[in-house]
């Protein structure tokens, strides 16, 4: 898996306290973009978080480049809707030679057993891919032999308020592996940018009870200390 911040909004922080502060303020956006101070941002930003004013975190947006994640981690992302997304395409990119990347899970790898059974059903559908398409099926249609475990290509561009959403629900312990270790990964890198906006961000038990209710990780002391001791 391959994650990279390949842009934002400038000086995000800035532009999130700006418009916060515009709200209350009868003077001009010039004449409050020369007063706003770098204690100023900080102290905006804390006020509206604490208030839960969140709306004027979507003037800062996101954009990531992901590779080497597999399509089952895609449809799990994708299905975060205030977001922009752009995928390799498995109409228009047709896999050549005897196979196609793919993500091994974990568990799948442990043993030899599991991993000879998971190769043996990929290969089995990229022989059946490629012979689909050295037949002359289209590779729009010969995709639908292709599974979950191939891997894709995808830019995803999202706000700050729908990346918060978005770090409550995948970071936490009883999402999905791979999901999760993707958006964990994009909250060290926007904390690189932004560490007051994403002070907080994580799993709902940073902030809180676990909102898990009785299916808790039973976890949160540690995730909590992971959370807050993460590196950027």
């Amino acid at each position: 898996m391959k994650i990279a911040l390949l842009q934002h909004t400038p000086d995000p922080e800035a532009a999130v306290a700006l418009a916060a502060r515009l709200c209350y303020a009868s003077v001009g956006i010039d004449e409050l973009r020369e007063k706003l101070s770098a204690s100023d941002v900080t102290a905006f930003l804390d006020k509206i978080m604490s208030l839960g004013h969140q709306s004027v975190l979507e003037h800062a947006s996101f954009t990531f480049g992901i590779e080497g994640i597999s399509r089952a981690a895609s449809h799990q992302l994708v299905r975060h809707r205030i977001a922009s997304y752009s995928q390799q395409s498995q109409r228009y990119v047709t896999f050549r030679g005897d196979g196609f990347p793919r993500v091994v899970p974990g568990s799948v790898s442990a043993t030899e057993k599991r991993r000879q059974v998971f190769e043996s059903a990929m290969q089995a559908c990229a022989d059946a891919y490629r012979a689909l398409v050295d037949d002359g099926v289209p590779a729009e249609d010969a995709r639908f032999v292709l599974p979950n475990a191939a891997e894709t290509k995808i830019i995803v561009t999202m706000n700050a308020r729908e990346l918060i959403h978005f770090f409550g629900l995948r970071c936490c312990e009883r999402a999905q592996w791979e999901i999760r270790a993707l958006a964990v990964e994009m909250l060290r890198l926007v904390k690189g940018v932004a560490p007051t906006i994403f002070r907080d961000a994580g799993p709902g038990c940073l902030t809180g009870p676990c909102p898990e209710g009785g299916m808790t990780c039973g976890k949160a002391a540690e995730v909590k200390r992971l959370f807050r001791e993460m590196s950027i």
